[in-house]
């Protein structure tokens, strides 16, 4: 009995193998991006009039934040020092610091980054009374 069992569903797998018709499926090319392409320029204006809206609350920083640091970039300076701006006109030095700790793990492994920013934004840090993380020795932790 198991014979003849194990015999049709040998015969019956071969059948459907061989009777499953080969398509080719045709190859796709879609074009998904019909907006502008975005000049770096602009790209830098949008977020620097953003984060320099004198209306930002909290909540619209740390979302342009996120978004921002989404991208596959690091800020430019100018951006960062629009939204460390925002931080001062909100009173959140929290935000600020975490800002700079979220720029130095966006550079990676690219040691000159950080330390170049750190360099274009100083005269904001210190107008504005901003201590970076290595300052306040949280970056060891």
């Amino acid at each position: 009995m198991f014979r003849a069992v194990f015999r049709l569903s040998a015969s019956g797998a071969r059948s459907v193998v061989r009777s499953r018709p080969c398509y080719s499926a045709p190859v796709a090319s879609r074009c998904y991006s019909h907006g502008k392409v975005e000049s770096d320029e602009e790209f830098d204006a949008r977020w620097v009039t953003y984060f320099s809206k004198p209306d930002i609350d909290a909540w619209e920083l740390r979302k342009g934040m996120n978004t921002l640091i989404g991208y596959d970039l690091v800020p430019e300076a100018k951006i960062l020092d629009s939204a460390l701006r925002a931080c001062r006109r909100l009173n959140d030095l929290a935000s600020a610091i975490r800002i700079l700790e979220a720029v130095k793990d966006k550079a990676g492994p690219h040691k000159d980054i950080y330390p170049y920013l750190i360099q274009e934004l100083t005269p904001t840090l210190t107008e504005l009374g901003i201590s970076t993380p290595e300052e306040l020795g949280i970056d060891k932790l």
